[in-house]
């Protein structure tokens, strides 16, 4: 009798499977994972990395903010920030973690201004320099 797969438990990957999703290198999904940006993600039992589609969103976090410039501390944070309003039931605790959140939107609206000033620059020179 061949067993039948659980519905209640989560799909999961391997690290290639992450990459391709996620547009990250195998080295850098590695490195997250290490420095903690992962929840602690099971292993099989020769200690290959299994992930599961929770892992690859909180993955997709990080890849989003990246470009902006945000600390590996930054990104753990926010990630905190994300989980703890995940269960927070309407507290006061709630209310703290939202008033960071804002926080990170705020600073995310202007290095996102300042990347778009600077690729004005750029389409600018790039103009100059065709008119050559």
């Amino acid at each position: 009798m061949s067993e039948q797969p659980d519905s209640t438990k989560p799909r999961t990957m391997h690290i290639g499977e992450v990459a391709e999703r996620t547009g990250l290198s195998l080295r850098t999904i590695r490195h997250y994972d290490e420095v903690g940006l992962l929840p602690a993600s099971t292993r099989t039992e020769g200690g290959f990395r299994v992930f599961t589609d929770g892992d690859v969103e909180r993955l997709l976090v990080v890849r989003r903010m990246k470009p902006l410039g945000f600390t590996l501390e930054e990104m753990a944070d926010l990630l905190s920030i994300v989980d703890g309003l995940a269960v927070a039931d309407g507290s006061r605790e709630n209310g703290l973690l939202r008033e960071r959140l804002a926080g990170y939107l705020e600073s995310s609206a202007a290095k996102r201004n300042k990347m778009a000033e600077n690729l004005a620059y750029a389409d600018e020179f790039i103009a100059t320099l065709e008119t050559y």
